[in-house]
């Protein structure tokens, strides 16, 4: 999908986007950072094909789309079923696989208060989990998310970014928009950062390069007899590590860390924890001596 020399003006003198040129590969998660009234929402509608440019061209806009606007209407007399239902009948479902998928993503985004609670009586936060439900009803080749952290609890924030890389790992086409650097460097593959209209490309090395996974492992016997060469065989990728008695907490680049997992367990280590990764500055002191071995 390609965005080419997109502008778009309201009036004569209201320039919100100025010549965007952007490139959205299946399979990435892109961030569109900025500050309020950068642009970012605008740009979004665009994508989506809600809101027309003044001039320029989207091509390549695949047929599924799954949009979540940064604010979902809440003044709808359904229910959160029926209208999800309602929704994916509108895609092209039948009535029993719509309400199926209805009831299967309400409760994975654990909603609050019932299926069958009215939308205008449901909070921010479970109301925009019905806004992020709606998106999925049909698997989407294109999911934009504006804000879609907003009011949602910490379960549902893992859940999001479940569904985020699920759709980018079936080819799917993901962005997403948010004003919190450490978010944007959790969750994008690639980044564009948009100031007055303007959008550039970020530096995905830097943003992958933040993301660190903390995980507890533990030796099976203890490692004080094992060859040093095993114990560093295991540690190698590690950035930093901490000893408690046979349990070692690692902190661990995210790239390497599917590495460092596998080369645990092939010695005979277990893993007794993996967090999400976190975006962090990297400093080996933050959390033990870097690479230490026993």
């Amino acid at each position: 999908m390609r965005v080419s020399d997109v502008s778009k003006r309201y009036g004569r003198d209201r320039t919100v986007l100025s010549d965007v040129v952007m490139d959205l590969e299946s399979g990435d998660i892109t961030a569109i950072a900025g500050g309020n009234g950068s642009g970012k929402s605008t740009l979004l509608r665009i994508l989506v094909g809600v809101t027309r440019p003044t001039s320029g061209t989207v091509t390549g806009r695949p047929a599924r789309v799954g949009y979540v606007p940064e604010r979902f209407p809440s003044d709808e007399r359904l229910t959160a079923r029926s209208y999800l239902t309602h929704m994916g009948r509108i895609r092209g479902l039948s009535g029993r696989e719509a309400g199926r998928a209805a009831e299967r993503l309400l409760d994975r985004f654990a909603l609050a208060g019932g299926f069958d609670t009215a939308l205008r009586r449901l909070s921010k936060g479970n109301l925009q989990k019905v806004g992020l439900a709606q998106a999925l009803v049909v698997p989407p080749e294109l999911l934009v998310l504006d804000e879609p952290w907003s009011g949602l609890d910490r379960s549902a924030h893992g859940v999001l970014a479940e569904v985020m890389a699920e759709c980018a790992a079936n080819g799917g086409t993901v962005v997403f928009t948010d004003h919190r650097e450490a978010t944007v460097r959790t969750n994008a593959t690639r980044v564009y950062r948009i100031d007055h209209g303007r959008v550039r490309p970020g530096d995905v090395e830097a943003v992958q390069a933040t993301l660190v996974v903390r995980l507890v492992l533990e030796a099976p016997s203890g490692v004080d007899g094992w060859p040093r060469d095993d114990v560093e065989a295991v540690l190698a990728s590690a950035i930093s590590t901490r000893w408690e008695g046979d349990r070692v907490l690692v902190r661990v680049g995210k790239p390497d860390a599917d590495g460092l997992l596998l080369a645990a367990l092939r010695h005979g280590w277990s893993v007794a924890r993996v967090d999400e990764a976190v975006a962090e500055r990297i400093t080996a002191a933050s959390d033990g001596d870097a690479g230490e071995v026993r």
